[in-house]
């Protein structure tokens, strides 16, 4: 019934052959003008100016006039019998010299786009210790973030109310958090590299791909062409991490730009300052190097950017007394584990525009990336090596005028995996091969939607079919609606998504008939998504406003089950039952002054999933509810350059549930729910001129920390031993101190 009601909505307007007008729209100075608006009168059809300033338009019903427009120039209405191909549009007249002073948005959600996607800058990411995607975070209400685990030092996140392998993360549009790197693949992104990230909500576009089930993070990175000549920017916290970051770009040639961009950490020292006999973070460094080249050449309207990325990582974690070589045999008598990594990451992407006809394009993406990562956690180890391949093509047109556009294109996948889990051999390759269609219409006014189709055939998964539908509709000027719906499938990497239950004592368990040596007997996480979201931009007391509020359903038709519910095991099976994530989130932004920006959410999240021995239950570890609140200063800036900036974020995490622990030893027992937690992170900036920076930061002002942080710390070889019960924060207050400088 849900894929006849997306064919519904799936209409395609004719293709009219029809008598046209055509022209060159030329500013005083007879230079062209590129991308100027042209419509008919009616706006019943438009299109834009090419390179040179071409246009052709369709007359379908025999309009009698047409207007052209562009920024900065007086609109020009033409008649359509007019002969002369040449329209020079005036300029405007030149006002006064005014100095205006106005507060620009670090984050935004757009009100023209037809899905429900959050925009957010550098300069937001700048607010918090952002050193890798994974931190990049905190001042967002729509993701929760927290430790995976009491010892890796590792981060997850989540995304109505669903854990990020549910979340499509894409590098430039490249799907790039996949198989191995579902455990630390977020890491190993330098936030400093980050231009802007685009967090959709609810299914995305089915030109990225087939697997977002909650909805698509994507980051992009910084241009050579356009970034800093150089950057520098050094990080120290007081657990002695310290992390470096540069940028350097060159320009080799009229066409070509390079840039380095250069990331290292180091933490040598460990702490235990719960005392719980485990190092509160795991010690090791990371050496990161990215090179980008990036080809403009304006005259063939060709655009393509070609990336190589080298990682080397290595973490030592475990008992404060563990020696990671293991020179000494008492060495043997203390529980610790390391992980190392080595990845090779290669991207191409190239664009055509076509310059006669702006709105035809063509693109290719090609992603290789190769993964060493071996680890071990006391007596278990968990290697795998992958190899991966991904291309896609796309081509862009439109059906008629500019109104009706179309998305179309083929994608490749091919993932080899040699991944070993202690003695158990669960080697495999996947393959997948998709073609797309996408239908955007948009009129320029009320209505902007966009429904899209795949079909794809996997080898693992067999033939499939994913719909995709967004449409925003635009109730007044400043206020729209937004609705959406799709289906998302996925293949589960179930020991690295899961790879924190290494840092336990848990027997693994398959369901009966699971061959875990070929996954033949693993059904692919498939789902629904439903969403509405309203956002009013509006005027209080002369302020800017604006107020969001999403609903978002996420319904599994059939997911693999992780069950943590009886303490000394983890069950895996395919879901029977039920599985969903109701989520609800009101956003509330107010500018107090041209200095000063407030934000406020409030998120309700109700996620279960029935358990085959345990029935319907909350998902674990998954907060009911959450209150944010954002305070950013950013001061007037003086003649010479200097302004403070300050920012203070509230985080109110409501109760979540625990796994059961009723079956332990009474002294390895927790409670069946969370304690709420209050958590403050702040930080303050001065600006000394454009290109020095100094910042100042805490994180977990109120210094709150989580008990019984690792069940059995005393007997970590024994059944009970477990340190995946995380809540909150293992650490106590964490200040930190840091500098930038831009050469532009």
């Amino acid at each position: 019934m849900r894929t006849i009601l997306f064919f519904i909505t799936l209409l395609f307007p004719l293709i009219i052959i029809s008598q046209e007008v055509s022209g060159k729209v030329l500013d005083d100075d007879n230079m062209p003008i590129v991308g100027a608006n042209v419509y008919w009168i009616d706006k019943s059809a438009g299109t834009v100016t090419d390179i040179d300033g071409k246009y052709k338009l369709e007359n379908s019903r025999n309009i009698d006039k047409y207007v052209i427009s562009y920024i900065g120039f007086f609109n020009d209405t033409i008649s359509s019998n007019y002969e002369s191909q040449k329209i020079y549009l005036q300029k405007k007249l030149d006002l006064e010299e005014v100095e205006v002073t106005y507060n620009t948005k670090s984050s935004s959600v757009s009100l023209l786009s037809s899905a429900n996607i959050l925009n957010i800058s550098s300069q937001e990411l700048l607010k918090a210790a952002c050193c890798n995607l994974a931190e990049s975070f905190e001042t967002t209400p729509s993701i929760d973030v927290n430790f995976s685990d009491a010892i890796s030092g590792r981060k997850q996140i989540r995304m109505l109310g669903l854990s990020s392998p549910n979340i499509l993360m894409s590098l430039e549009n490249i799907p790039a958090i996949r198989g191995a790197l579902q455990s630390y693949g977020l890491t190993y992104i330098p936030g400093t590299w980050i231009e802007s990230i685009q967090v959709a909500k609810g299914s995305g576009s089915v030109v990225n791909g087939y697997e977002s089930i909650s909805g698509q993070i994507n980051a992009e990175l910084r241009k050579p062409l356009t970034d800093d000549k150089f950057f520098l920017n050094l990080f120290v916290n007081q657990m002695e991490r310290l992390e470096v970051n540069t940028h350097y770009t060159a320009n080799l040639n009229q066409k070509l730009d390079y840039g380095l961009y250069f990331h290292t950490n180091k933490k040598d020292t460990s702490a235990d300052n719960n005392n719980d006999g485990f190092r509160d973070d795991p010690t090791g460094n990371q050496l990161n190097i990215l090179n980008r080249f990036q080809y403009t050449n304006l005259e063939k309207s060709l655009v393509g950017f070609f990336d190589l990325n080298y990682v080397f990582d290595e973490r030592v974690y475990g008992q404060n007394e563990y020696i990671r070589h293991n020179i000494f045999p008492e060495n043997q008598n203390y529980w610790g584990g390391k992980t190392d990594s080595e990845i090779i990451k290669t991207n191409f992407k190239f664009g055509y525009v076509d310059p006669e006809i702006t709105y035809r394009s063509l693109g290719i993406q090609f992603a290789y990336t190769g993964i060493d990562m071996g680890s071990s956690f006391g007596n278990n180890t968990h290697d795998i090596n992958q190899s991966s391949i991904f291309t896609n093509l796309v081509y862009n047109s439109i059906i008629g005028n500019t109104y009706n556009k179309i998305k179309t294109g083929i994608s490749i996948s091919y993932d080899e995996y040699d991944e070993y889990v202690s003695n158990l051999d669960i080697s495999r390759t996947e393959k997948s091969i998709g073609a797309y269609f996408e239908y955007n219409y948009d009129d320029s006014d009320k209505i902007n939607l966009s429904a899209g189709i795949r079909f794809d055939n996997h080898n693992k998964i067999g033939t499939f079919i994913s719909p995709r539908f967004h449409m925003n509709y635009m109730l007044f000027p400043k206020s729209t609606i937004k609705f959406s719906f799709g289906k998302a499938t996925r293949l589960a990497n179930i020991f690295s998504e899961n790879q924190k239950l290494f840092f336990s004592s848990r027997e693994i368990i398959f369901s009966d008939g699971f061959n875990p040596s070929d996954f033949s007997n693993l059904k692919a996480d498939e789902a629904w998504n439903y969403g509405i979201s309203i956002i009013n931009s509006f005027k209080l007391f002369g302020k800017e406003s604006q107020l969001t509020l999403d609903y978002y359903i996420t319904d599994f038709e059939n997911k693999v089950v992780a069950d943590w519910e009886t303490p000394t095991q983890i069950n895996f099976y395919n879901l029977i039952g039920k599985s969903f994530s109701n989520s609800f989130q009101a956003q509330f932004s107010y500018t107090l002054s041209n200095s000063i920006d407030l934000l406020f959410a409030y998120k309700n999240t109700v996620a279960k999933t029935d358990y085959i021995a345990h029935g319907r239950l909350k998902n674990p570890l998954t907060p009911s509810d959450r209150i944010f609140l954002n305070v950013a200063y950013n001061g007037p800036t003086n003649d010479r350059g200097k302004n403070w900036k300050y920012d203070l974020t509230f985080n109110h995490v409501g109760q979540q549930r625990l796994p059961s622990t009723e079956t332990n030893p009474s002294e390895y027992q927790l409670s069946a729910i969370s304690e709420k937690l209050n958590l403050v992170n702040t930080q303050i900036t001065r600006v000394f001129n454009d290109s020095f920076q100094i910042y100042l930061g805490v994180e977990n002002l109120t210094n709150y920390r989580q008990k019984n942080t690792i069940l059995a710390a005393d007997d970590p070889f024994g059944d009970y031993f477990d340190a995946t019960y995380i809540y909150g924060p293992i650490f106590g207050r964490m200040s930190y101190i840091g500098l930038r400088y831009y050469i532009d």
